[in-house]
């Protein structure tokens, strides 16, 4: 009878150990943020955590705990840089964008040769970064880490 109640254990212990595993979405789908100290939370990640709380409380807390102590609840965002107004000015012709001149400037400022097929190339505008990340989010676009 030890011998059963032994092997039970065992088997219950495991099986809560690879649930425990598999709750941290943000350590599945992201990987590769593990060790990101903080930064903006991902609303992905963040509702996939939240629904282990809707269905299983203590794996649901334990998403959010493994997921937060590796980090990869937090987005990445890469290394990037924004236009001052003079060079904003410096790119722009009449209200639009010189995708040329743009170019040059991207290039200069990365120190960095790019190529950029300028009649490919969009430019948008946005309110603020958040709508930047939306738009990127909808997408399937991600920052390249410089």
């Amino acid at each position: 009878m030890n011998k059963n109640i032994l092997t039970k254990s065992i088997a219950l212990s495991l099986a809560m150990i690879m649930v425990l595993e598999l709750t941290a979405c943000g350590t599945v789908f992201y990987p590769e943020r593990k060790g990101a100290k903080s930064g903006s939370i991902d609303p992905v990640v963040a509702v996939a955590d939240a629904i282990g709380l809707l269905f299983f409380f203590i794996p649901g807390v334990i998403a959010f705990a493994v997921d937060f102590n590796n980090g990869t609840i937090y987005t990445s965002h890469g290394r990037h840089a924004s236009l001052t107004q003079d060079e904003l000015k410096s790119v722009t012709i009449k209200g639009k964008v010189d995708k040329q001149a743009l170019s040059v400037l991207v290039t200069k400022k990365l120190s960095l040769a790019i190529n950029v097929d300028v009649n490919q190339l969009q430019v948008k505008r946005f309110a603020s970064e958040d709508a930047l990340l939306a738009y990127m989010n909808i997408s399937g676009l991600t920052l390249a880490g410089l």
